[in-house]
């Protein structure tokens, strides 16, 4: 059981004070935070990419690759790629780029994404969406099988066997694919054999058993051997020493946040009740003391099948003290616990 921490990178107004913090600012406390997570023992830190003002990260290689030097056995991952208006050719040359700085650490988290930004700033028609996503995907999985490529596609010129460099530690370099629960993305990674990373951000985390069974049905059916399949969950969540203070400290970024995308997007509006739902044990926050979050995560993995926990912390911006002090907590408290009782469970399997 692989547990870690994913983060877009947010530079959202303080709740309090209004204040931003630069995306300078911002970047180079996530290059802390990663290094944190690798000392803590954590597994895995995924950079979200965007292109928008609230976040950062529009280059999560070059961010992680920041604190690639600077850390040791932490895997370092898009969380995710916006593949469908990346050009697959450079998304692939980046993360060999990371994997040789880290020395085989390196991911790729691959997905539509659910922000619309890049699409025009790259010029892609949101029209083609779909299209453009299982093209690019194609390609990148070529890159992932060869040193040298022949393909052609609609969306991208033609490439007549032609090499891509660097080739990266790691053969292959690990490419996952995201998704928000579409049963399309789900089917389609399994009959690809890949990994694949769920955004359990609603709801009830329980609800997601079926779409596991369907992933590894599908990979079943296209001849993979399911047991070496990864499934991944990407879910809120912040710790404290206690769950009172974890919630009072988690909830109003957290609202700002969610309620400004809720008027971008016709959602209902989130307040403290919606909120105290979500934390509650079935639902699809992950906010408390170690306990608590450890209790969660268990439940997860024995209820829905995913072999690997991210944590997404911050939502909207918070003191970076408070999230260094998560993500402390996450590797010092949460991890062993969680990794003792599903070792002990998995030997009673």
């Amino acid at each position: 059981m692989e547990i870690g921490i994913s983060t877009f990178v947010e530079t959202t107004p303080d709740v309090q004070t209004g204040e931003v913090v630069s995306h300078a600012q911002r970047i180079r406390e996530v290059v802390e935070e990663i290094v944190l997570a690798d000392k803590v023992g954590l597994d895995v830190f995924g950079v979200g990419e965007h292109h928008r003002e609230d976040f950062a990260a529009s280059s999560p290689a070059v961010v992680l690759a920041a604190a690639a030097s600077q850390t040791a056995k932490i895997r370092l991952t898009s969380a995710v790629t916006v593949l469908s208006s990346a050009d697959p050719v450079r998304v692939f040359q980046d993360f060999a780029t990371l994997d040789g700085i880290s020395n085989g650490r390196a991911e790729i988290m691959a997905g539509r994404g659910s922000f619309i930004e890049s699409f025009p700033l790259f010029g892609y028609d949101l029209r083609d969406y779909d299209e453009l996503f299982d093209e690019k995907l194609e390609l990148l999985l070529e890159l992932q099988k060869s040193e040298k490529v022949t393909w052609s596609g609609r969306h991208r010129p033609a490439i007549n066997n032609l090499g891509v460099y660097p080739r990266p530690v790691q053969d292959p370099l690990p490419i996952w694919i995201g998704s928000g629960g579409n049963t399309q993305s789900v089917i389609r990674a399994g009959l690809l054999g890949l990994p694949l990373v769920l955004a359990i951000i609603g709801g009830r985390p329980v609800q997601f058993a079926p779409l596991v069974e369907l992933y590894k049905k599908a990979a079943e059916q296209a001849g993979h051997d399911v047991s070496k399949l990864s499934v991944a969950s990407h879910s809120h969540g912040f710790l404290a020493e206690d769950t009172q203070m974890a919630a009072d400290k988690f909830f109003p970024s957290t609202q700002q946040v969610m309620n400004k995308l809720g008027k971008e997007r016709g959602w209902g509006h989130y307040d403290r009740t919606s909120f105290d739902t979500a934390r509650s044990f079935e639902g699809a926050l992950y906010v408390g003391d170690a306990d608590t979050v450890a209790e969660k995560i268990i439940y997860l993995r024995k209820n829905v099948g995913v072999t690997r926990f991210m944590l997404h912390v911050p939502v909207g911006s918070m003191p970076h003290e408070d999230v260094m002090k998560a993500i402390e907590l996450l590797g010092t408290e949460v991890a062993p616990k969680v990794r003792e009782e599903i070792s002990k469970w998995e030997a009673e399997q």
